[in-house]
């Protein structure tokens, strides 16, 4: 290679390295920002981890205090004092409500209850119990309680096989023995139903005299 051509490189190196430096001079502040970003959001989302995790801790630890109370009245109260969010709100107010009926105060322990169930913003699954635990709340309306259980045992809804052996036992009581066991049998055959559930109906089915569903088919 020559002096000249070697000279030419040089040249053509240096203009490269000034054209290099002149981008990072004019736009190596969009990579600083970049990475500021970038370790800032970190820093965030580890500040935020560390905040939910002490508030769900600290929700834990208040309801474990107030769980503790031995009379039901100061249980009660204790339990209104705690405070959760998301879902520790929706598993906060249930365990509230509990503790209020416990204590015999049913219209407050209605009250929460449906503070849940009508809540957009919590989990599906925790309203859809609320709302069964409400209808099963002692009550001298049997008829708002049967209304209220016959919306819940509809096909598709999650506590509906529960819902149906609650107004099998209302049939009972009001002395429609054809109606509850039409309803215990409906319970018995749903593929869905647990192994508990349907222990307890084909228990209360023998005690009434009549056949299971297994017997009938052997």
């Amino acid at each position: 290679m020559s002096d000249s051509d070697s000279f030419i490189n040089e040249v053509t190196e240096e203009v490269r390295r000034e054209k290099l430096f002149g981008y990072l001079r004019r736009y190596g502040w969009i990579g600083v920002a970049a990475v500021l970003l970038l370790v800032g959001g970190a820093a965030w989302n580890e500040y935020r981890t560390a905040q939910d995790r002490n508030a769900a801790q600290a929700t834990g630890d208040a309801l474990l205090a107030a769980l503790e109370e031995n009379d039901p009245a100061t249980r009660a109260a204790a339990m209104a004092q705690v405070e959760g969010e998301g879902a520790a709100a929706a598993v906060t107010l249930l365990l509230r409500a509990a503790t209020q009926q416990e204590a015999g105060d049913i219209a407050a322990s209605a009250e929460t209850l449906n503070m849940v169930a009508t809540n957009p913003d919590l989990p599906e699954m925790y309203r859809d119990l609320a709302a069964f635990k409400a209808a099963m709340l002692p009550t001298d309306d049997t008829a708002a309680r049967r209304a209220n259980l016959e919306a819940l045992s509809q096909p598709g809804q999650p506590f509906r096989l529960l819902a149906l052996e609650q107004i099998a036992y209302m049939s009972l009581d009001a002395g429609d023995i054809d109606g509850a066991v039409a309803l215990m049998r409906q319970i018995e055959e749903d593929a869905a139903v647990t192994r508990g559930l349907r222990e307890r109906v084909q228990t209360l089915m023998v005690a009434l005299g009549e056949p299971l569903a297994d017997a009938v088919t052997q």
